[in-house]
């Protein structure tokens, strides 16, 4: 029950990061991409740690990856582990964005599908990215 509670609030805080740095991304990019990504690491850590000692499986292959996530402390690891990083790309993003010059409405596209789906979200904002950023020179100057 404790685990399942852990994912919950790890999902709120995460979620309402995600729509902060869509709606206000000046005002929070800068601070956001250490403070809730490091605070999901801090909880990671914890999950891994108590999760892993003699925990069945490894690395090795699927099968065994399949059985380290057989109890519920290691799904919250592993979940938590995706929602620290993939907010600390989509921070990245909307600062990478905003040093390059392109436009926060056509970044936004790209950190939903961060958020949802991780590579794919960061794929799509390479291209963007490659398609809208301004000279950087432009946007010192501006």
């Amino acid at each position: 029950m404790f685990d399942a509670q852990l994912f919950q609030y790890a999902n709120l805080v995460a979620m309402l990061s995600w729509i902060a740095l869509a709606v206000q991304p000046r005002r929070v990019a800068l601070w956001l991409r250490f403070a809730v990504p490091g605070a999901l690491a801090l909880l990671y850590t914890w999950a891994i740690a108590t999760s892993l000692p003699g925990a069945e499986g490894g690395f090795g292959s699927l099968a065994d990856v399949r059985l380290l996530f057989a109890n519920d402390r290691a799904v919250l690891a592993g979940w938590v582990h995706y929602l620290a990083f993939d907010l600390f790309i989509g921070c990245w993003e909307v600062l990478d964005a905003q040093q390059r010059g392109v436009r926060h409405l056509l970044v936004i596209p790209c950190l939903a599908l961060t958020f949802m789906l991780g590579p794919v979200g960061l794929l799509l904002y390479l291209v963007v990215r490659s398609v809208a950023s301004r000279p950087i020179a432009d946007v010192a100057a501006a």
